[in-house]
């Protein structure tokens, strides 16, 4: 059971804005739809670049008009909330057509946002313009064992913290279309990392990467297997290895896929494991000095990042509608994402330590 006091999942406090999804990929029709059916989220129209496609997840999941394209859904004036899962390279000109509807009030959009920095940017103060709302869905802060750590840490439970570990092996699901880019896993896969440490400790100061390549990935790449060390202005240092080879994946073979993750402080100390790797729930043990007489509490809870995390995400955003206020997942933040991975390959680049300063984001 849950430990009193914990939030492992959000409170749905919206779900009236009608949502249109835009992509009938892996990620819509086995994340985001299914987080939406489960919370009673009206999706009432879907469209991605093959309408056979969209026509097979729409009557999987009861989702009453197909559109031929993108664009026509954008301009259904039905469509309240655009749901955007695109590759990187084709999703900002659907930003684009998006923020100039009249009718639309909010736009999810996924993460890496745009393949440069540059054009993140631009995005960022072009919905800034529009008065707008875009968000981008970095779900692994909804994770449950990242959201009670959080709170954990919040607590002060942990005293000040020293020192933080992600330890990923585990094989990762490559989109097609990352074939045609050069930058894989740092963009790809560390970036739910970056982005959760961020969520946890705030913006770092500087980044070390080093990098090889993964001799299971067939097509060209700059970055295979990741490690990254930051440092943060507390003092904390944190490091993320994102290790995607995690030994031979064939018959007879009994693999050990995993992401721990650790984090130390002066009072305590937090632990547990990502489950998606295993199609489980996440876990969490916790020991403090101040709040458990040293002892190890074991919250649980039955619900896992895939599919349930997306439902914080979609719902973080229908009640930014609703309130005026700006989304807990603003595209604003997610630029200083977006500078952290970028800062991240200028180190493998250089050999060297990047500091964040060197990525101007103003």
């Amino acid at each position: 059971m849950v430990r009193k006091g914990f939030e492992p999942d959000v409170k749905v406090r919206a779900r009236e804005y009608r949502i249109g999804c835009v992509g009938a990929g892996m990620i819509m029709a086995e994340c985001h739809l299914a987080a939406y059916k489960e919370a009673g989220f009206p999706v009432v129209t879907i469209a991605s670049r093959t309408k056979a496609n969209a026509e097979k997840v729409a009557a999987r999941w009861g989702i009453p008009t197909v559109h031929d394209t993108p664009e026509q859904l954008i301009e259904d004036t039905d469509v309240e909330i655009v749901d955007v899962a695109f590759p990187p390279d084709r999703q900002p000109a659907l930003i684009r057509h998006a923020l100039k509807q009249k009718h639309i009030k909010a736009i999810l959009a996924q993460k890496p946002l745009a393949l440069s920095v540059e054009e993140a940017i631009k995005l960022r103060d072009e919905a800034a313009a529009s008065g707008k709302i875009l968000s981008v869905n970095q779900n692994m802060r909804y994770d449950q064992s990242m959201r009670v750590l959080k709170q954990i840490l919040d607590s002060g439970a942990l005293g000040d913290i020293i020192f933080a570990q992600i330890d990923m092996h585990a094989i990762p699901h490559w989109q097609t279309f990352l074939a045609d880019y050069d930058r894989l896993t740092l963009a790809n896969m560390s970036v739910h990392h970056l982005d959760v440490l961020r969520f946890l400790f705030g913006d770092p100061d500087e980044i070390t990467t080093l990098t090889r390549k993964d001799p299971r990935t067939k097509f060209e790449h700059s970055d295979g297997i990741t490690v990254s060390t930051l440092r943060f202005p507390s003092g904390v240092l944190a490091v993320s290895l994102e290790d995607v080879w995690s030994g031979p994946r064939q018959e007879g073979y009994h693999d050990d896929q995993h992401i721990a993750w650790r984090v130390d402080g002066t009072k305590g100390v937090a632990k547990g494991m990502i489950g998606w790797p295993k199609g489980v729930a996440s876990t969490l043990t916790f020991a403090s000095t101040e709040t458990t007489d040293g002892k190890w509490v074991s919250p649980s809870w039955e619900t896992m990042w895939f599919p349930h995390a997306f439902i914080g995400v979609m719902e973080q955003l229908q009640h930014a509608v609703k309130t005026g206020t700006p989304p807990a997942l603003s595209v604003a933040d997610n630029v200083k994402t977006m500078a952290l991975v970028e800062a991240g390959y200028r180190s493998m680049a250089a050999g060297r330590t990047v500091k964040l300063s060197e990525i101007p984001i103003t």
